[in-house]
């Protein structure tokens, strides 16, 4: 199920929550309700506008919520210097005070209703060298071709890199360790014309002689700005979740894991998928072939607890392809390029239903 698009409310203080509701309805939109960080965390970064009551801006804080943009901490009082610090340390672009700041905040929930954001899709391999670093540039190549400006974002540093997989080694831009220090605050346009880019697709990958880790932060930003200036976002994500891996699982619209058709790497991918579903409860499947065993695609589905999203046939033109620095589905034909189509496909039909909604 994709995940709700509404500004979130994070309160448990019953007076400010009508207040608060009262307002979204006076800016034409409903709104996403958490009484705290813990009941807030899987909507916090997929949220347009996040607004939270300044009874609970320190249990954020203390919960390690990331820095994002658009967020408003709303109180019904002049807020006391920790919370103030708080809101500060979260990223908080506004402290409102009611009643006082109430047309502004009406304003600031018409805003977010009208958003019109991309999609993000996140792509996990159940075990190294499972094939999701080729479906997630899969998955980018074909949307480009489809008409949607993409950003495919690299978020396993421990894996071979995209940049290397489309080709783009040589080409210029930013790369993750000029990211690493981005606290929200990151202009989105300019986020993305200083990416890796050609035409309609644009890439966040790591430098070749630098291995960080993604702060939560940098990929916040990263998500947002993609989010706001691109009709889809693929990330390609590690099996072993740091919390900018978690981060973008929880804003994904759609999560999936990609398995070979084997037994060893169908009960590791079940060990991946035990770790994904504590943060989010919909997760489905990519089989890859070959199956030396015969396994068939339902089966391992059926093993892991996952509903089947496809199935992919082996490719060998495919490999040898990338080997010449091909991109994945380059040639829009073949199993890989099929798949990618529908899966974009039903992820745009889920946007669709959900505006007309």
């Amino acid at each position: 199920m994709p995940l709700s698009r509404l500004p979130l409310v994070v309160t448990a203080e019953p007076d400010l929550l009508d207040d608060l509701l009262r307002l979204a309805a006076a800016g034409g939109t409903e709104v996403d309700v958490a009484a705290d960080p813990m009941a807030a965390r899987p909507r916090y970064a997929a949220a347009p506008l996040v607004v939270i009551g300044g009874d609970q801006v320190e249990a954020c804080l203390r919960a390690r919520l990331p820095r994002r943009s658009r967020t408003v901490v709303v109180s019904r009082a002049e807020l006391p210097l920790p919370a103030v610090e708080a809101a500060h340390m979260l990223g908080a672009e506004h402290l409102a005070e009611l009643p006082l700041a109430e047309p502004w905040l009406v304003d600031r929930f018409a805003e977010g209703a009208d958003q019109n954001l991309g999609r993000v899709l996140a792509v996990i391999g159940g075990r190294g060298g499972a094939g999701a670093s080729i479906l997630a540039g899969g998955l980018a190549v074909t949307a480009v071709r489809a008409g949607h400006r993409t950003l495919l974002i690299d978020g396993d540093p421990l894996g071979g890199g995209l940049d290397l997989l489309l080709g783009w080694e040589q080409v210029d831009g930013l790369r993750w360790p000029a990211l690493t220090d981005a606290d929200g605050r990151v202009d989105p346009p300019a986020l993305l014309d200083a990416l890796p880019h050609r035409g309609d697709l644009v890439l966040l990958s790591f430098a070749r002689d630098q291995l960080p880790a993604v702060p939560a932060e940098a990929m916040a930003a990263t998500l947002d700005a993609g989010r706001r200036g691109r009709d889809m976002v693929v990330a390609d994500l590690p099996r072993h979740l740091d919390d900018a891996a978690v981060l973008a699982l929880q804003a994904a619209d759609r999560a999936v894991l990609v398995v070979p058709a084997e037994l060893r790497a169908t009960a590791a991918a079940a060990r991946v998928a035990q770790a994904v579903r504590l943060h989010r409860t919909d997760l489905s499947l990519v089989v890859r072939g070959p199956a030396p065993g015969k396994l068939k695609a339902r089966e391992v589905a059926a093993a892991i607890g996952v509903p089947l999203a496809g199935s992919l046939r082996p490719e060998p033109a495919m490999c040898q392809a990338l080997e010449r620095g091909e991109a994945p589905a380059a040639g829009g034909k073949g199993p890989l390029a099929e798949l990618c189509r529908r899966l974009i496909v039903e992820l745009m039909r889920d946007e669709r239903a959900g505006a007309s909604a």
